[in-house]
């Protein structure tokens, strides 16, 4: 294969991918609208302050974009998130998002930035509930040398049942340290 013909095929794959994040997110953000609006709402209510968390996050090509998340310590915060990937900032399925300033945003690692980062990404659905940073860092690297569409599928198809296993453990731990 000629380099002409893979930049073709790489051009093909960015935009198939990009595709289906803008209906997928799309999809979800109409689906789980009334679920945000509920939040903000009940946030709003509950305490002072913004209920919007805002973050700088490096994006594509170390794009800079300004995240928004709420202001929750809960997988509900992360609503706001497909608003950016509608927006094409971010990805359903990437590397963890970093601040710009992050080590990973810089020298040889600077290759995380060739692709969007993502709401989920294969740090999200390991099994192990605390990884290590290098071990996250490793994951990322592995999926922006060789993601495709049906790798993206894999990871959201994970995605929900590694939160509900993370949620359990928890609260099992929670559990016994009270007893």
């Amino acid at each position: 294969m000629t380099a002409n013909h893979r930049d073709v095929d790489l051009k093909h794959a960015f935009d198939l991918k990009r595709a289906f994040d803008l209906l997928g997110g799309t999809a979800l953000l109409v689906l789980l609208a009334p679920l945000l609006g509920a939040v903000a709402l009940s946030l709003s209510l509950a305490q002072e302050g913004p209920v919007l968390r805002r973050r700088t996050m490096a994006g594509l090509r170390g794009r800079s974009f300004t995240m928004l998340t709420l202001r929750t310590r809960s997988p509900l915060a992360a609503l706001p998130l497909l608003l950016h990937v509608v927006r094409g900032q971010m990805s359903l399925v990437g590397p963890c998002p970093l601040s710009p300033g992050h080590p990973e945003c810089t020298g040889e690692a600077r290759r995380r930035l060739s692709v969007r980062p993502g709401l989920t990404g294969p740090w999200q659905i390991s099994d192990r509930s605390d990884l290590p940073w290098e071990e996250r860092e490793l994951l990322d690297l592995h999926y922006v040398d060789h993601h495709w569409l049906g790798m993206d599928l894999a990871v959201m198809a994970r995605t929900l049942p590694a939160v509900r296993r993370r949620r359990l453990r928890r609260a099992s731990a929670r559990a016994a340290r009270l007893a």
